[in-house]
This record gives C-alpha cells, sequence and structure tokens, in this order.
C-alpha cells in the first residue's frame, strides 16, 4: 500500500477514535469540526508546502534562532566561552539559561502590550473561521504564545460560566499546546534545524484542540443558557492581562510535577505592575529563574526514574531470557502501528517514535525531546524525526490533568469537579489534536 494511502488512512483513525471517544455524537457541529480541521490542514500546507509559507516559517525560525544566538551571549558571560567549556552540551547550560532568557522577552511584550494584541488578533480569526464563542477562541489563541498555566487568565471573568463543553475546549487545546517560553528550549534539545516543525506544531495545536474538543464533547444546546456572561458580552469586554511574578506558582506546579508551566502571565495587582521595561525584564527573569530551576529538577528527577524503571524491567526481563528489555522499548511496542499510520513507514523507525510519544504522554515532553535529541544518527531519517518533533509538541500527558485542576480549577474553584472528571478525555483530546498535526506533516513533507 503507497505509504499516502496509509497516511490518509491514519488520519481518518485519528477521526475515527475521537468520534468513538465523544459524549454526544448526534451534537457534532460539522460546521465547527470541518473549520478546524481546513484550519490545521492548511496551516501544514502553507508551512511545509508553499514557497511563501516555507519562507514565513523560515523568517519566524530565523528569529528564534537569533534569539537563541543572543542567550548565547549572556551565557558565556556567566559560564565562559562555549567553545571552551566543557560543560557547553550540558542540559544545565545549553537549556536552563535559555528558558530565563525567553521568560524576559515574554515578559517584555506583555509590558509594551504586544503578545495581548497578538492574543486578540489570533483568536478573532480563529473564532471567525471555526466559529466557535469568544471565550474559546481568545484561550486557545493564548495558548499558542503561552502555557496551559498562564492562557485562562486572558479569560479569567468567565470561566466560572462556561459550559463543560467549552470549557473542555480550554483544556483539549492546553493540552494540545505548548508555552513560547519552553519552545526554545526543545530546540536547544534537538537542534536549531527542527524550530521550524516546532513553530507551525504551536501554530496547528490551536485548531488541532479545538477539532479533538468538539468531536468528543460537542456543544450541548440546553447548557448553554448558564453561560450567558459569555454570550452577551462583546470583544471589547474581555480583557487580557499582563504581566507579573507569581509566588506561588512554581511551588503549586512542582508538587504537580509539571513545574516548567510556572505563570508568566498574571494580571497586574496593585503595585505589582512594572513601572518600565527593564522592571518588567527584571521580573521575567525572576520568573524564568525559578522555572528553570523547577524543569532542571523535574527532568533530573524523571531521567533517573525512567532509569530506574529499565533496571527493575530488566531485571524482570533476564529471568525469562530478555535482559535488554526498557520502558522505552514496551511503549514503542504499543505505539509503533500509530507511529506507522502517521507517516513513518519504517518499522523499527516507528517503534522508536513510539517509545517516545509513550514516554512524553506517561512523562512529559521534556523526557521525550531529550531522547529525540539523544538518538543515534541513522535511527531515524530527517522526515521521521520532522514528524516525531510534531507529535511531542505538546503538553498532553498525565501530570498536566493536575496543573489544570490547580490552575484553572483555582481560578473557577466551581470547576474543579468538572476539571477532575473531564481530565482524562481531555488529554486524550490533546494526544489526538498533536497525531493529527504529526500526520499532517507526514502527508504534505516530502518522501
Amino acid at each position: 500500500m503507497p505509504p499516502v494511502v496509509i497516511n490518509i488512512l491514519g488520519i481518518l483513525a485519528i477521526l475515527a477514535i475521537a468520534f468513538l471517544l465523544s459524549t454526544g455524537k448526534k451534537r457534532i457541529k460539522l460546521r465547527v469540526v470541518g473549520a478546524a480541521f481546513a484550519l490545521q490542514a492548511i496551516m501544514a500546507l502553507l508551512v511545509l508546502r508553499t514557497p511563501w509559507g516555507v519562507q514565513l516559517i523560515e523568517g519566524m525560525s530565523n528569529g528564534v534562532i537569533a534569539l537563541l544566538d543572543y542567550s548565547k551571549v549572556g551565557i558565556e558571560a556567566v559560564f565562559g566561552s562555549m567553545d571552551a567549556n566543557p560543560f557547553t552540551n550540558t542540559f544545565v547550560i545549553a537549556a536552563l539559561p535559555v528558558i530565563v532568557f525567553f521568560a524576559a522577552i515574554v515578559s517584555i511584550l506583555y509590558h509594551w502590550g504586544i503578545m495581548q494584541r497578538l492574543v486578540r488578533w489570533v483568536g478573532g480569526a480563529i473564532g471567525w473561521i471555526t466559529g466557535i464563542s469568544k471565550v474559546e477562541a481568545l484561550g486557545s489563541a493564548a495558548n499558542i504564545f503561552v502555557g496551559q498555566s498562564e492562557s485562562p487568565l486572558v479569560v479569567r471573568p468567565y470561566l466560572a460560566s462556561l459550559t463543560p463543553s467549552r470549557l473542555f475546549t480550554l483544556m483539549a487545546v492546553g493540552m494540545a499546546g505548548v508555552a513560547g517560553t519552553i519552545l526554545a528550549a526543545y530546540a536547544s534539545f534537538i537542534g536549531s534545524d527542527a524550530v521550524p516543525f516546532l513553530l507551525a506544531a504551536a501554530f496547528m495545536s490551536a485548531p488541532g484542540g479545538i477539532l479533538m474538543a468538539k468531536i468528543i464533547m460537542p456543544d450541548d444546546e440546553s447548557e448553554l443558557a448558564r453561560s450567558a456572561a459569555e454570550l452577551s458580552g462583546t470583544d471589547e469586554d474581555i480583557k487580557l492581562p499582563e504581566a507579573r511574578i507569581s509566588s506561588e506558582g512554581p511551588a503549586a506546579l512542582t508538587e504537580s510535577g509539571k513545574p516548567h508551566e510556572v505563570e508568566v502571565a498574571e494580571t497586574f495587582e496593585e503595585g505589582h505592575k512594572p513601572a518600565n521595561v527593564i522592571e518588567a525584564a527584571a521580573q521575567g527573569t525572576q520568573t524564568g529563574v525559578k522555572l528553570a530551576v523547577a524543569v532542571g529538577a523535574m527532568v533530573m528527577v524523571f531521567v533517573a526514574l525512567v532509569a530506574l524503571a529499565n533496571g527493575i524491567l530488566g531485571g524482570i526481563g533476564g529471568l525469562f531470557g530478555y535482559p535488554d528489555v526498557t520502558f522505552q522499548m514496551l511503549l514503542g511496542y504499543v505505539f509503533a502501528p500509530v507511529m506507522y499510520m502517521i507517516g513513518i513507514s519504517d518499522w523499527s523507525q516507528a517503534q522508536f517514535a513510539g517509545g517516545l510519544f509513550g514516554t512524553k504522554i506517561v512523562l512529559n515532553e521534556f523526557v521525550a525531546f531529550i531522547d529525540l535529541g539523544a538518538a543515534e544518527a541513522g535511527m531515524l531519517t530527517e522526515r521521521s524525526r520532522a514528524i516525531a518533533t510534531f507529535a511531542l509538541c505538546g503538553f498532553a500527558n498525565f501530570s498536566s490533568i493536575a496543573i489544570q485542576m490547580a490552575v484553572t480549577g483555582g481560578l473557577a474553584p466551581n470547576q474543579r469537579p468538572v476539571i477532575a472528571k473531564l481530565g482524562i478525555r481531555a488529554l486524550a483530546a490533546g494526544s489526538l489534536a498533536n497525531l493529527m498535526s504529526a500526520a499532517l506533516a507526514g502527508l504534505f513533507l516530502p518522501y
């Protein structure tokens, strides 16, 4: 069977799985899901196949790479020359300072109002194309630029009155998306050549999350009256937040197992608004330091836990003549058919990519990206590596359920039971959205 046919069947299989998980199959609105799928597919087509789309994403990638180079200047000022430093390629120097620098950049963008304008413009476009509500559109747009800990703040006044289906949309898009402050860290793991794919995946995550959310949990017309506050508002009623340091975020998120989601965006409180860009940069730097320390600790612990699991599995496997069995190997067998269907046509490569995807769901995407970056040359082709990058680029893992309960549930306590009930479905929706992005990339990437 031709690979392109398998790829198309993979896309149909993802949609079929979402349909099987649906809580209201008869309520699915083809207008909404069709528009969301078309938007996600068109994004993939534009950035992977059209000359001007490729140029656009390359221009954005060059901007990110330039920022990475500027961050290296600061790194060398503290740690010495990157060429002479024996620790240059270690996680502590290669990735963590980048997080600090990008957190400061995001804080400055919020202070200048640039991030708010981006969210409003992109949210308006998403809402107009897909036909979803203003709150869902703005929350989805925010997820492109910031993480699932920050995006609920954009629509904070409306969270308590959201229906379960619309709250689920925000949860699903949050699971499917990534944080702008973390995107550069991923690039430091797997190389600057992957930046275009990371950026494309970040933008495709919004329509992908909407697509899966509106299939799995479509709007229930009988519940919409409960969200009158949302429906009666205008675009101007929704105030976008700016940036400050959250002193409680890092501790809470460290306990939940996903500390890299520390708040970067928060509404200004009395006396917290930066007086100028210098103070905004300083606040962002403080956030970045907390975030980097938490990320470093998380990676250290989770990598050690994987090593422990592999040791136990190897010991048990040795009793039956399989001493080399590992955690990643078992996950690879589980998800290899999925990777094969979305475009990784070599079975051994599909097994390796399946192990990465399973690691991302069970642990987190940081560990998966580190494993991808450490993969030996020849283990994945450039095409397979790109598809795997799309599949891994999202927060859909079990610890994110705790993140959403802590953050969104904290902003709207009445919704905490709903979030707990919908957590697993949101994880499934986010994972399917990431797989759909990867499948579309597999369809349009050259063989």
